[in-house]
């Protein structure tokens, strides 16, 4: 008879034959930054996630750093009054997101990789992620010339990596032209290569005060396809991406499978607000171990194939796993 428990009769006989593993580094820490607030601000449907204040900002990236997370990225939460069509926020260097940048810029330096949102949705008044043309639809190309406005802005604030996370055609080649003929050679493209319309995202539009009017599905991805993710994968690596991305990752691990399988760059994937807060909700109903359940459900997107992985859970974690 065969009897593979043999190799699970111990934590260090498990440890020791374990096939995945999970370290800080592959834990990136996804963060909100308002205008306007003069303390941190709890998110409702995300207990234990704040909007934070550029102070509140820096001491809670030290603390991730000191986790040892492999990176922070940062998202802008503007006035609602400062909002307009073009998201005109999103480029100006006194804008609440290019703030945000230079100040863990200032605080954390090279200990770990910045990255910021390189979208628009969180800066328009309409909430879309790119400008709209006359009939409301959302304009492709002229929205990549606002992406490449506020790729050079977020790069001149001190972004390491910019994710590009708008879904819109050809927005890393743009990225990566406009990035070259600046100079700003060395700041990477993380590429939001297969971003599906999601409705796991509720909780993070919350985060950011989103002024979405209807839904993205002509832009992000249908959830019924799979195919059409190694079609991005292709473009974007040919465009000239650093890393990929796939998110959300719960209900997409076959994607991050695939992308995995194919990628010649580094892999990530998104656990997004939605996950998040399920597990939250189910942990303090009592239905479910929180931090058993925590770390499984990263395990689980690391062995599907996430080189890295973008989790509100990530400082957490990290401070659990050292």
């Amino acid at each position: 008879m065969d009897r593979p428990r043999r190799l699970r009769r111990t934590p260090a006989m498990r440890r020791l034959v374990a096939e995945t593993s999970l370290e800080p580094r592959h834990l990136v820490l996804p963060m909100f930054v308002a205008d306007g607030i003069a303390e941190p601000r709890e998110i409702g449907s995300m207990p234990g996630v704040h909007q934070h204040t550029l102070e509140s900002l820096r001491k809670a990236a030290v603390a991730a750093v000191h986790a040892g997370v492999g990176g922070l990225m940062l998202f802008g939460v503007p006035l609602p009054e400062d909002k307009d069509a073009q998201g005109s926020q999103a480029d100006d260097p006194d804008g609440i997101l290019n703030r945000g940048l230079r100040a863990l810029a200032e605080e954390v330096g090279d200990a770990t990789v910045v990255m910021a949102d390189t979208c628009l949705d969180e800066f328009t008044d309409h909430g879309h992620c790119g400008v709209l043309a006359a009939d409301g639809t959302v304009d492709n190309d002229a929205t990549l010339e606002r992406y490449v406005d506020m790729a050079l802005a977020q790069a001149d604030s001190g972004a390491q990596l910019l994710g590009a996370s708008g879904m819109m055609d050809g927005q890393v080649g743009a990225l990566r032209a406009g990035l070259d003929r600046s100079g700003r050679l060395d700041t990477g493209i993380l590429a939001y290569t297969a971003k599906y319309a999601s409705a796991f995202y509720g909780p993070f539009r919350e985060a950011v005060g989103s002024s979405l009017q209807g839904d993205r599905r002509t832009y992000q991805q249908d959830s019924a396809n799979r195919r059409e993710s190694l079609r991005e994968l292709e473009l974007d690596v040919a465009e000239g991406a650093d890393i990929v991305m796939v998110k959300p990752a719960m209900s997409y691990l076959d994607i991050v499978r695939d992308v995995a399988d194919r990628s010649p760059v580094p892999v990530a994937a998104y656990q997004i607000s939605g996950e998040y807060a399920m597990i939250t909700a189910a942990a303090q109903n009592g239905w479910i171990d929180r931090k058993p359940a925590i770390l499984e459900s990263l395990t689980g997107i690391r062995r599907a194939g996430a080189d890295i992985v973008l989790t509100y859970w990530a400082a957490e974690a990290a401070n659990w796993l050292r």
